[in-house]
């Protein structure tokens, strides 16, 4: 894969909102997660809840796509400039030529919650739902496509937690085919109780913020995100500077519907191949953001993957005790965060995670180090083992 300017990006989280509170948070290896209050949950856990996202507006001629996750698209869309940066790209490449990949997972199921509340006696739900626009998981791709008036392929991709960073990849892939110049990539997330008890019923729930490859882990806790990046096409060879996305694997191993492989061999091939896309050595990667959700299962199979792999030279980390897992748009807070680990030579800390598990072996930093990040993968590994790696960094310099 040729490497891809990153041009833009952006998160907004419970740690708060655009990149200057991620990097507050990373600094202070600081954890947003708290007590769960959502709606009428009744529930022992903590999430990571977006502030102010309930009353954030949609603009007027897109009222029809108003619901919680397409308010905390918007929210995100806002910060960092970045609007503002695919607007000069659609005059650079033309409108055309910009693609849209959202990826979500719950989309805006829970605002068909909110109508079934309001169902008739017959049981039918209120007329005034519209499925399309708020619902259906098309419909975070749609609003964001209309909202920055982009008119390329647009694609809403729905692979649980590896959503996200396949939206990079997928990207990828059509810019090396020549059929975009640019894309808007990035996943949204919001909670709902589905989700919420659905985890429950699994017993995945934390009773206490998350603590990724701690000895005493007992679950996730669920959060809430929207992360956007801009990526364009643009001649490595003249433009050294700045931020790239390297190299993207993929891979599905159809393990089990909601465990992952014990051995990890999903998760190392798609590592693999993420590395063989960028055309580096395990040795050249300086820091893995770790799926790291903090399940027993989940953490021991990433770890056996990094050290088969990696071994314990690489350091890691989970920075899922920060934002809590944002599912659907997990691969996109990730993935902005470690590009601000590039950008701001820090490998993250893992908030809450007290002691390390004996049995699990990597380099794994509980404390935010200052040291330079060159290039740095993060992992995002789903249900049904829909596996996705991608790697970011800077250009080695020419000879």
């Amino acid at each position: 894969m040729h490497p891809i300017r990153v041009a833009a990006y952006t998160m907004t989280s419970c740690l708060g909102r655009g990149n200057d509170a991620a990097r507050e948070g990373l600094r202070a290896s600081r954890s947003a997660l708290s007590p769960c209050r959502f709606e009428t949950a009744e529930l022992d856990t903590y999430v990571g809840e977006i502030a102010g996202v309930d009353g954030q507006p949609l603009p007027k001629p897109l009222t029809a796509f108003d619901c919680r996750n397409n308010r905390a698209a918007e929210l995100a869309l806002l910060q960092d400039g970045f609007a503002e940066a695919v607007e000069r790209a659609a005059a650079h490449h033309g409108r055309r030529r910009i693609g849209v990949f959202i990826g979500t997972s719950n989309a805006g199921i829970l605002q068909t919650e909110l109508a079934y509340r309001r169902r008739a006696a017959d049981g039918s739900l209120p007329a005034d739902l519209d499925y399309r626009r708020t619902h259906n998981a098309f419909s975070a791709a749609e609003y964001v496509r209309a909202r920055l008036g982009l008119e390329g392929p647009c694609a809403a991709i729905s692979t649980a937690c590896s959503s996200s960073a396949k939206a990079f990849a997928s990207a990828a892939r059509l810019m090396e085919a020549g059929v975009i110049d640019a894309a808007v990539v990035g996943g949204v997330d919001t909670l709902c109780l589905t989700t919420l008890y659905g985890f429950n019923s699994l017993e995945l729930l934390s009773r206490e913020p998350c603590r990724p490859y701690d000895a005493g882990r007992d679950g996730i806790s669920i959060g809430e995100a929207a992360a956007f990046a801009l990526l364009t096409r643009s001649d490595a060879a003249a433009e050294e500077d700045g931020l790239w996305l390297l190299g993207a694997g993929e891979t599905c191993d159809a393990y089990h519907m909601s465990s992952p492989h014990p051995e990890g061999a999903g998760a190392r091939r798609a590592m693999e191949e993420a590395l063989r896309s960028a055309k580096l050595a395990p040795r050249q990667i300086d820091y893995v953001n770790l799926h790291g959700t903090a399940t027993r299962s989940n953490d021991a199979a990433e770890d056996k993957a990094i050290m088969a792999l990696f071994g314990s030279a690489v350091a890691c980390s989970s920075t899922k005790g920060m934002t809590g897992h944002a599912l659907g748009a997990a691969g996109g807070i990730e993935a902005t965060i470690t590009m601000l680990a590039v950008e701001e030579g820090i490998v993250p800390g893992s908030p809450g995670t007290r002691s390390i598990d004996p049995e699990l072996r990597a380099d794994y930093r509980t404390t935010p180090e200052r040291r330079p990040v060159a290039r740095a993968m993060t992992n995002s590994f789903g249900f049904g083992g829909s596996n996705c790696s991608l790697v970011f960094g800077r250009l080695p310099p020419r000879p």
